[in-house]
């Protein structure tokens, strides 16, 4: 039995020829392609990255070339997985739909290394669907209403910002010392969305009560939103 053992793990049946290589590529290259494309139609604006699409699309070939080194070699497999692990990640993923496209790019690699064409064309052309139709969804964004000015507007700030959204919004931090003090808000979208209807801007009508200073509107997403 050890010895059936040690044989198998010397083989190296079913080596791929220069055709096979060549197909595998080709497919892997299509097929990244298409991860591309879709990851270019479902992200839109400050979230897309083009360094990262071309990365998807490097990561796919990438994992071709892994898989056809490996083959059916048991023995060198092991020996693959085991240097591979040893690599440690730190990129930060701003989007979580990245995490999905970056296995997306793997199994297509893993597919296309195998060869299995049929099985890793109908899987991408039902995540591309997915993809780009869920692609539309926003998340609901969250923004930080932030006041800056005089600590005798204290009860004015509170009054005009309980009128304007109706009592359903909460100062996160008060900040007040002897001659300043500091308001930041936690707003939703819509919340921000049906003031701006009310007052035009809202931006422009805090930044009139007395004694502000300073109106700052940030989104919570690490982008600027006013």
């Amino acid at each position: 039995m050890r010895d059936v053992l040690l044989e198998l793990l010397k083989s190296n049946q079913g080596a791929l020829t220069i055709q096979d290589i060549i197909l595998n590529f080709f497919i892997a290259g299509i097929l990244g392609l298409v991860i591309y494309l879709s990851y270019r139609i479902s992200h839109a604006g400050g979230m897309y990255s083009a360094k990262f699409n071309v990365s998807l699309v490097m990561l796919t070939l990438i994992t071709t070339l892994v898989m056809n080194v490996i083959g059916n070699n048991i023995a060198l497999s092991l020996g693959m997985v085991g240097a591979l692990s040893i690599v440690r990640f730190r990129t930060a993923i701003k989007d979580s739909r990245d995490t999905a496209y970056i296995f997306w790019a793997v199994a297509v690699g893993i597919c296309c290394g195998v060869q299995e064409y049929v099985i890793v064309s109908i899987g991408s052309g039902v995540i591309f669907l997915f993809l780009i139709l869920f692609g539309a969804v926003k998340s609901n964004e969250r923004y930080l209403l932030i006041l800056r000015g005089d600590s005798s507007s204290e009860n004015l700030v509170e009054q005009e910002m309980e009128q304007l959204f109706l009592g359903r919004v909460r100062y996160r931090v008060k900040n007040i010392s002897n001659d300043s003090l500091e308001y930041i808000y936690e707003l939703s979208e819509k919340q921000l969305q049906n003031a701006d209807k009310k007052v035009s801007s809202t931006s422009a009508y805090l930044s009139n009560i007395t004694g502000i200073k300073t109106v700052s509107i940030v989104s919570q997403n690490d982008e600027m939103s006013r």
